[in-house]
Parts: structure tokens; C-alpha cells; sequence
């Protein structure tokens, strides 16, 4: 015989509205420039007992509190911790090149500064997307922009990174036909956020750029294979 169940009605839960709330509380609020030159430090699965380093980009601010490492991975400015690839790599922690240390999880004084400066630029939530804050770019990443149909690919400097309210960042690229004066600094009215012009839109640092630029028989191979289109399984 079954158990009785209680008289009152059941709580619906809304998994949708609880999903978005989480994924609200990861968002970006607040960024700052890693000029220390700390790395973070991955591996391969092909050769796991091998470490490798990539300097960070700069260090963001979530809404719960936590603050991540990023760094200009594949399609995106990439929290370190969400690198956990087969083939591309996984995260294993940060690194300060001079003392070789090795930690989990941010030092305290990127901590200190994020929520400093989060609660003096503590801007109003509005219903559209807003632009919060910009970066400038001094690393020389670069970006391989790929649009609809037949048109060429194009190598292309990032100038800056914006953050949206949203929690979204995008890269800065320059229009070459608006440049008005050089140095192109931030605010400058020939930039333009990268996914608003561009299908696609793929990092690398600065030595692979200027390896691309070279035409190295290797790199242009290992472009090839990741801008191909996937083949017809009927053909």
C-alpha cells in the first residue's frame, strides 16, 4: 500500500529560472590587467607529465565572489578553469614565473583590487546590454576573423577588450579604412567589436600571428584543418 501524500500541492520547480540564476551568478563583473606576468599553466593529454605556461591576459570578477585567470583561447577571452580538453589542454593552476610557485586559485591582492574596484564602479542593472568596462591589449594577440561565403579569411590585431553587462567580452578590431590617426588607442572611432562584423573569430598570440604572416608551411596547415568545413558524410 502506497504512502499517503500530503493534502498540500507540490512546489513546481522552475529548473530553467534556477539554471539562469547560476549562470547569472558567474558572470563577469569586472576585469583587471595581469601586468605581473603571471601564467597559467596547462597540459596536454598526448603528453601529460609535460606542463606548459601562457601568460594571462587579465583576471575577471564574477558575481559570486570568485575570481578567475583569463586568457584569449580559440574563439574567446577564456576563464582558465573552463580549459578541460582532450586536445587542446586542461587547466592546472597559475604560475609566477620568477618564484616558479605554483596555486589553484588567484592571489589575494587581484582579489583585493577586483572588489575594490567593483564597489566603486557599482553601475545600475538596466534591461539592455551595457558596455562596463574596456581593456587595452598589450600582449599583441591577434585575431583570424572568418566571415559568410567566399570571402577571405583575415588576420587582424586586437586593440582592447570590452565587458558588457551582460557578462560577455569582445575583442576590438580596427576598421583600416576609418584610422584617423595611429597609434589606434581605445575609443578611437575605427574599432569595432569583433562578433558584430565577424561569423567567426579565432585567437592567437603573437608569435603564431607573426608565424601566419611568414605563410610557415605548419601553421598554415594546422589552419587549414581547423577552417575547413566539415565533411558531407554523403560524399
Amino acid at each position: 500500500m502506497g504512502t499517503q501524500l500530503s493534502p498540500r500541492s507540490a512546489r513546481v520547480i522552475d529548473l530553467e529560472a534556477r539554471r539562469q540564476r547560476q549562470q547569472a551568478r558567474r558572470r563577469l563583473i569586472r576585469l583587471a590587467p595581469e601586468l605581473d606576468g603571471l601564467e597559467m599553466v596547462y597540459r596536454l593529454d598526448s603528453s601529460p607529465d609535460t606542463l606548459y605556461g601562457m601568460p594571462l591576459l587579465a583576471w575577471g570578477l564574477r558575481e559570486d565572489g570568485e575570481v578567475v585567470g583569463l586568457v584569449a583561447w580559440m574563439e574567446s577571452l577564456t576563464p582558465c578553469h573552463r580549459l578541460d580538453d582532450d586536445e587542446h589542454g586542461r587547466f592546472v593552476g597559475y604560475r609566477d614565473p620568477e618564484t616558479e610557485e605554483l596555486f589553484e586559485v588567484a592571489p589575494e591582492h587581484k582579489l583585493m583590487e577586483l572588489e575594490h574596484a567593483a564597489n566603486y564602479f557599482d553601475y545600475e542593472e538596466t534591461e539592455q546590454v551595457t558596455l562596463i568596462q574596456q581593456l587595452p591589449e598589450i600582449q599583441g594577440t591577434h585575431a583570424l576573423c572568418m566571415d559568410d561565403g567566399d570571402a577571405p579569411w583575415q588576420l587582424k590585431q586586437v586593440f582592447g577588450w570590452r565587458l558588457y553587462s551582460d557578462g560577455k567580452i569582445e575583442a576590438l578590431l580596427a576598421d583600416e579604412r576609418r584610422v584617423e590617426e595611429t597609434p589606434i588607442l581605445l575609443g578611437d572611432a575605427c574599432l569595432y567589436p569583433g562578433h558584430s562584423r565577424h561569423r567567426l573569430v579565432y585567437f592567437f598570440q603573437r608569435q603564431i600571428a607573426n608565424r601566419i604572416r611568414q605563410e610557415d608551411p605548419a601553421i598554415l596547415e594546422a589552419l587549414a584543418l581547423m577552417v575547413m568545413p566539415e565533411s558531407d558524410p554523403g560524399t
